[in-house]
């Protein structure tokens, strides 16, 4: 994959500091993209939050784009960069309806081929009148297993009021993800801080000072659907993150912080958390969903559609197959998890279903779980003054309770239908590390041996490691955290973790690693195994 620069992208002196129009226009500069003359008349639409690809298979695509004004959107897709012979796709209609976002679904691809695209956005009055197209790629999924995949993961972006500083060059993680030529990106959630206000400044332990970009949207937690978006449009402010978006296609989930931290179905804000004049958390759940579903390229999202969902599995070729999870959606409110019965638990009754099902039908050599929060690392929950549980894990050693039971449950599932290759990966904590679950270990041991790899901040404050609940036998293999809370990405601290998928062998190879790119950890894990 070419990572050189394509002149598509708003420089960073090109991104106005403390107002609206940082977020709201963006300037790019006539004939930047070094294209004919004709698309760089003024009074076109324009594409300047970049486009993105996402929920790739072996045979389609979705790819997504924002217009400055309302616009026909169409992709035109081709085998090489100078796309003779394109193949046309006329997408929808954009308008503020959905904030000018649109998804356009690619199909009949070829497998196992990169896809170059371009999106011209068109005057719906003149379909003559296009504005200057901006050009991505993606690979589509193999059917061959000698294929191999590689992919990346993190999640965590712009959280404790650490937002895009220039000073440190933004978003500069991506860079060092974009190098590796990934097949995919996997997004693990929190990627946005809707209840995270973003300020011009911030101090810093040594005494210096960390700037950030700033708009009106992110000067306040996020209440409105206005709001909302603002939040997503303040990450794409970042070059390094939309370029790699144009060339990296993304597999996204959401945790908490899309709506607010900690967040369940049915909870009401206390009226003593000013910061909200909307105290229904189902209001603001729905809005940020409207949001994120207008921001992403999600298959089983669509914008102003009355039913979707987060959960779903996206099958890579015969090496891998990757099960979305959503623990927000369908769980119960946060407790300190010491029932002896929770059928809700994190996932929901149906979804849980969903999931055993799926692995089951699943004949893919790697069963890659990604789940929006950890297994056996201790999250507590003290919004709401008691000492609640946020994830799984409530500190007990002993046997599953509360919803480490709907856990136990479906490990217990896994060993029993000899179901192999399942590896477990996350973000949510801002550290990384790596668990190994061994029920020789643990109070309940009927499940086979897995591993948990953890990963993030991609630009959040940091924190220290999680105490670890033995109820599943988790030991830590590896870890890197900092002693203090809230570090900030100026400090470093900022992970992300890779998988390679050899074709031949069928090894699945983890590495933890850091923001530059460089490995913390390894571990290979054999192919065909319940458990290892």
């Amino acid at each position: 994959m070419s990572h050189r620069p394509t002149g598509q992208l708003p420089g960073r002196r090109s991104v106005l500091r403390g107002s609206l129009a940082a977020s709201a226009a963006l300037a790019l500069p006539a004939g930047a993209l070094g294209t004919a003359p004709a698309f760089a008349r003024s009074g076109r639409p324009t594409a300047a939050w970049g486009v993105q690809s996402g929920d790739v298979s072996a045979h389609s695509g979705l790819v997504w784009v924002r217009s400055d004004r309302p616009a026909r959107m169409i992709v035109e897709t081709s085998a090489t960069e100078s796309f003779r012979n394109p193949r046309r796709w006329r997408g929808p209609l954009l308008g503020s309806g959905t904030d000018f976002t649109g998804t356009t679904r690619l199909h009949g691809l070829p497998a196992g081929e990169r896809i170059h695209y371009r999106v011209l956005l068109a005057d719906p009055d003149d379909p003559r009148r296009t504005g200057e197209p901006v050009t991505g790629t993606f690979r589509t999924s193999p059917v061959k297993r000698r294929s191999g995949v590689r992919f990346v993961w993190s999640g965590d972006m712009a959280g404790q009021g650490w937002g895009i500083n220039p000073d440190i060059g933004g978003y500069r993680i991506f860079d060092a993800m974009g190098k590796l030529d990934p097949d995919f990106f996997l997004f693990s959630g929190d990627t946005i801080y809707a209840d995270g206000p973003i300020s011009a400044t911030a101090a810093l332990p040594d005494g210096g000072v960390y700037r950030n970009i700033t708009t009106e949207e992110k000067a306040k937690v996020a209440e409105t659907l206005a709001e909302f978006r603002g939040n997503f449009r303040y990450n794409l402010l970042d070059e390094r993150m939309r370029e790699f978006n144009a060339h990296v296609p993304s597999i996204v989930q959401w945790d908490d912080h899309e709506v607010r931290n900690n967040w369940y179905p049915g909870q009401v804000i206390a009226d003593s958390d000013t910061r909200y004049t909307v105290k229904s958390v189902d209001v603001l759940a729905r809005r940020a969903e409207r949001a994120f579903s207008e921001y992403f390229p999600v298959s089983t999202l669509r914008p102003g559609a009355r039913e979707g969902r987060m959960h779903r599995v996206l099958r890579h070729g015969p090496l891998l197959d990757v099960f979305v999870l959503d623990m927000r959606t369908y769980r119960n409110a946060n407790s300190p998890g010491t029932g002896r019965t929770d059928p809700q638990g994190i996932l929901g009754a149906e979804q849980l279903a969903w999931l055993k099902r799926e692995l089951s039908r699943s004949r893919a050599v790697w069963k890659v779980i990604a789940s929006d929060m950890p297994l056996g690392l201790v999250v507590p929950d003290t919004t709401e003054g008691a000492q609640n549980i946020e994830a799984v894990a409530q500190g007990d050693p002993g046997a599953p309770l509360g919803r480490e039971l709907q856990i136990a449950e479906l490990l217990r599932y896994v060993k029993h239908r000899r179901i192999t290759g399942t590896v477990w990966l996350t973000a949510d904590v801002h550290h990384t590390s790596a668990q190994h679950y061994q029920p020789s270990r643990a109070a309940f041991g009927d499940f086979e041996p897995f591993w948990e790899f953890v990963s993030g901040p991609l630009n959040a404050g940091a924190f220290p490691a999680s105490a670890l609940d033995a109820t599943f036998g988790p030991e830590r293999v590896f870890v890197k955290a900092p002693t203090t809370s809230n570090v900030s990405p100026a400090e470093g601290y900022q992970f992300f973790g890779e998988v390679d998928i050899d074709g031949d062998s069928g090894e699945l190879t983890v590495r933890l690693r850091e923001q530059d790119g460089s490995v913390l950890f390894t571990k290979v894990l054999r192919p065909g195994l319940v458990g290892q």
